[in-house]
């Protein structure tokens, strides 16, 4: 089987020790702001909530509305704001997890375990 071509920027960076550390220490900066953090506990939380969570498969991406939509990693992942594309996804359900699903979760499984 052939072996997949890496891109341009993972190149650049192979070659470019000094460049990689800095975008290293640009990303660690980024994905520690207090909003990152919030935003995805927000993603974890529903993956969750549907049982998805360690197992693979969609994304679970932010909507209009404050909803959450399952959605195909590529197509989640270049829709990032660029030109007429908005941040967020068009339509999405409502939220499977509200204040308080952990509780009503395990009493759930009580029930039906009983």
């Amino acid at each position: 089987m052939a072996e997949k071509k890496k891109r341009k920027t993972a190149d650049y960076y192979k070659s470019n020790a000094a460049a990689y550390k800095k975008k290293l220490a640009y990303d660690k900066k980024y994905n520690s702001n207090p909003s990152k953090k919030k935003y995805r506990a927000e993603l974890a939380k529903e993956r969750r909530a549907r049982g998805i969570m360690g197992k693979g498969g969609p994304d679970v991406s932010h909507a209009k509305g404050g909803k959450f939509k399952l959605e195909n990693a590529s197509k989640n992942r270049a829709r990032n704001g660029h030109g007429k594309n908005g941040r967020l996804a068009d339509g999405g359900s409502s939220r499977k997890s509200k204040p308080g699903y952990k509780a009503r979760a395990k009493k759930v499984g009580k029930r039906a375990r009983s």
